[in-house]
């Protein structure tokens, strides 16, 4: 390899030229893996300029190189076309095989020479740019791109940092790391909507997506002149594709060395081949960067929203054509005849009949056909396999021997799955009496409880047995009354009506208002100044003390982790109220309740991931707002707990302790409700990204541009493929984007992205009557279908990361001081051992937020 580099870089010293031309246009390209391996090796050394000038110049390299063998092929298709005559030869003669054999082959060897000719002026020698597979592969993965990111992050160009990151994620949208690094460029001042670019995105289909956006919001006009370019851009990239088909044979898993067809056999073999590549850039073409799979019938999907976008536009000859040249693809579809029959109607019958569907789709489509028949006879004759990759394809081009062998396959694979499913519905079953065994067996065995406290000045006051049930603690003096303050003036500046109920003001009792806000809203509102950051850090560290202080009762041998955080407030919306209804309804934070069978069903959408619950309360100024522990049936009242300010209950989250909220009649009532997870899988996302921007606001971002300590984590390296799975979410390092794996902020609920519109296509337009002779036509449908929507991945995948600075484990929130402050009146907590029967409506189900 070293050998190799050093002729490379010498053959780089010495370009090619010939007399009388200009030496810098017969420069020899340098290849792109040696530059990649270049950019790669200045990555490692912190030499960010280095990357940037080799990396940026291996992408255009080896676009380059694509971009010249299409273009030498395509010409040297058109000098040396196979239907000119044969030189000298006149007219055919009868029974001269061999003279029209000798023509053939000097068409082919003129074909080869030009090719050899224009690609070795324009590229050099033909071994130069041959790539390894791992090459090809880090180049098809985007790898380049993460580097670029990290480099010019370095540098602080942010521009070109967030478009490198995204088109590195366009291609890798499961990569957790780069969706953090995303995130945190939004956050980040002089970083605009429009840098976030795909920077790989091809013109045929960045027109198509274009066309769709604007055709599902109805602007009709704009939607047909970006289809109109796609279908330009469409037959342009696929002349490129096929062109590229044509290169060396591919031994597909034996030795060359082994391969000893004659010359006829080996001609098949190969241009066969060439044929199913040819066949398979329809798929090419309709494939996107992060699209699990390709858009189904994507040449002719366009025509289809261009029939209708035209007649929207009232452009009927166009909405004609566009019809007519979709039926080309699908001849007896009914929708699409409907739809023309209107069209014609309205323009008038004789006028339509002038109108024809596309020469060039009618040509496409003859050649695909014509080269989809020579496929399925090599598939006959020789068993080389073909899979059609179009949907549109006409049932007699494939024989009836192979048909008939599909449709025997088809019936096999359906009773396989079937076989399976049944297979899988009896294991299910077997795993669910398992899991009844293990539960039942939990039953016996009693939860430790009493653990120390860590803190001197928290006080238990009531224990599991004093509150009547199991896993239930009461706790004093967690917080003192400054505190309890700041925050009840926390929730009031920064939370929102409705927060966690999709803004629904009154989730639970139309006599109440209720509003909250998260720890990363917090955060956010401190970083823009909108509130205190020490108060948003204040609802951090205290309920990260929370945490510890359950955690250590309960004496759990692995950690509580956060699953969500929420500053609450409840307010009576009328002064003195006289009511019968619940302020949250009984309920169970794990399972559905189902009061009236005393059963509470383990399942989504239930948060079955949830562990423990508690609540610290802030304040007591108010009137009703009881929190209260429940039987199955939701009525019968165990235990009943005021709130005052610094006391915390904390509870199991399963169906051992239902619980609800009084009525509140007066006032406000504000808590911090904060459920736990012992699986880490199911860690409180917007909670990381809050600790990664309050660390983040104590080190100044300019001080982390210039970092270069061994320390800095590294991208996805230009090793191959064998990956391990995806780094659990709180393995993090320090706070620099990139493949760095720096405590970035993680995706959060609020920052994700709408969902797509569906198309609108299929939609039926008004009927419009018309005097036309025995024509009764009706208006025409949106053909588009809907299925367009990009499927989420849900595998993760782990880039190969050349980290050679250790992971650093996320450091705990700090310990609030200890204050010399008075600790609050404890104030008595009345238990109920009677049964006390609650009037409110029991609800069964949960929502997604269940504040208490």
């Amino acid at each position: 390899m070293e050998l190799r580099y050093s002729l490379t870089f010498l053959s780089l010293l010495l370009p090619l030229c010939s007399a009388g031309s200009n030496l810098s246009s017969h420069l020899v390209l340098e290849p792109y893996d040696f530059l990649f391996d270049t950019a790669v090796e200045a990555y490692y050394k912190g030499d960010w300029l280095t990357v940037i000038l080799n990396m940026e110049k291996a992408l255009r390299n080896k676009a380059t190189v694509r971009k010249v063998k299409a273009q030498c092929r395509l010409s040297c298709a058109n000098h040396t076309a196979f239907g000119e005559p044969l030189a000298g030869m006149g007219v055919p003669i009868p029974g001269a095989g061999s003279v029209e054999d000798l023509g053939f082959f000097q068409k082919i060897l003129k074909r080869a020479d030009c090719v050899n000719s224009c690609e070795t002026e324009k590229l050099g020698t033909p071994t130069l740019h041959q790539v390894t597979e791992e090459v090809e592969l880090e180049f098809k993965k985007r790898t380049p791109y993460n580097y670029l990111q990290v480099a010019y992050f370095k540098i602080n160009k942010l521009d070109k940092a967030v478009a490198a990151a995204h088109t590195f994620f366009q291609a890798n949208p499961d990569h957790m790391e780069m969706k953090q690094n995303l995130d945190y460029y939004r956050m980040m001042a002089g970083v605009q909507q429009e840098d976030f670019k795909d920077l790989e995105a091809r013109p045929h289909m960045a027109e198509f997506l274009l066309g769709k956006s604007y055709y599902s919001d109805d602007s009709f006009g704009l939607a047909a002149e970006h289809f109109e370019v796609a279908i330009d851009e469409h037959f342009t990239a696929n002349k490129e594709c096929r062109a590229l088909c044509e290169g060396a044979y591919n031994y597909d898993g034996y030795n060359y060395m082994e391969y000893s067809a004659d010359l006829f056999q080996t001609m098949t073999d190969h241009y066969m081949q060439v044929l199913n590549c040819k066949q398979h850039c329809s798929v090419e073409l309709a494939s996107t960067a992060g699209r699990e799979k390709p858009f189904e019938d994507f040449l002719p999907a366009h025509f289809n929203y261009l029939q209708f976008s035209y007649y929207n536009s009232g452009k009927y000859e166009r909405a004609i054509e566009c019809a007519k040249t979709f039926l080309l693809f699908h001849p007896n579809d009914e929708v699409m005849n409907q739809n023309l029959a209107y069209y014609s109607a309205v323009l008038g019958e004789d006028k339509a009949q002038t109108i024809s569907a596309r020469q060039v789709v009618k040509q496409y489509i003859q050649q695909s056909i014509l080269e989809k028949e020579l496929l399925y006879f090599g598939y006959e004759a020789f068993g080389i396999t073909f899979v059609d990759p179009d949907t549109w394809t006409p049932e007699d081009v494939m024989p009836k021997k192979l048909r008939d062998k599909q449709k025997a396959d088809r019936e096999t694979a359906a009773r396989i799955t079937e076989e399976i499913g049944n297979l899988m519905k009896e294991i299910e079953t077997l795993v669910e009496e398992k899991k009844k065994d293990s539960t039942d067996i939990t039953k016996i065995i009693v939860p430790q409880e009493g653990g120390a406290l860590m803190y001197d000045d928290i006080k238990v006051t009531m224990t599991s047995t004093q509150l009547n049930g199991s896993q239930r603690v009461l706790l004093d003096g967690v917080i003192t009354d400054d505190e309890c303050r700041e925050l009840q003036r926390l929730s009031n500046a920064a939370a929102l009506k409705g927060d966690g109920y999709r803004g629904q003001p009154s989730p639970h009792s139309p006599s109440e208002m209720f509003q909250g806000v998260t720890v990363l809203k917090a955060v956010k509102l401190g970083q823009e100044g909108k509130v205190p950051l020490k108060s948003a850090r204040l609802f951090f560290n205290l309920s990260e003390k929370v945490r510890k202080v359950l955690e250590s009762h309960f004496r759990l041998d692995t950690p509580l982790y956060f699953s969500y955080s929420h500053l609450v407030c409840r307010s009576a919306i009328d002064e003195k109220q006289d009511r019968e209804d619940l302020s949250h309804p009984v309920h169970v934070d794990n399972c559905l309740l189902v009061s009236e069978l005393n059963e509470c069903i383990k399942e989504p959408p239930a948060y079955t991931h949830r562990d423990y619950s508690a609540i610290l309360y802030l304040n007591d100024d108010f009137e009703g707002g009881d929190f209260i522990f429940t039987e199955l049936d939701a009525k019968t009242v165990t235990a009943e707990v005021h709130p005052q300010c610094g006391r915390v209950v904390g509870f199991g989250a399963g169906k051992e302790n239902p619980h609800g909220v009084r009525a509140v009649t007066k006032g406000q009532r504000c808590a911090v409700a904060l459920w736990f997870t012992l699986d880490p899988a199911h860690e409180e996302k917007e909670r990381i990204q809050a600790q990664d921007m309050l660390e983040m606001f104590s080190t100044p971002v300019n001080a982390e541009f210039s970092k270069t300590d061994s320390s800095d984590p590294q991208p996805a390296t230009p090793e191959p493929p064998a990956q391990a799975d995806q780094g659990k979410a709180d393995n993090k390092q320090n706070d620099k984007p990139a493949e760095q794996k720096q405590d970035v902020p993680a995706d959060t609920q609020d920052d994700k992205a709408a969902d797509s519109q569906k198309d609108k296509a299929k939609a039926k337009t008004a009927s419009k009557t018309t005097d036309t002779k025995a024509t009764k036509a009706k208006a025409p449908k949106a053909k588009a279908k809907a299925g367009d929507q990009a499927k989420a991945k849900t595998d993760k995948v782990k880039p190969a990361a050349k980290t050679d600075g250790k992971q650093k484990v996320k450091t705990q929130a700090k310990q609030a001081d200890k204050k010399d402050a008075k600790s609050a009146a404890k104030k008595t907590v009345a238990v109920k051992k009677d049964s006390k029967t609650a009037k409110a409506h029991a609800s069964d189900s949960q929502d997604s937020r269940d504040e208490l």
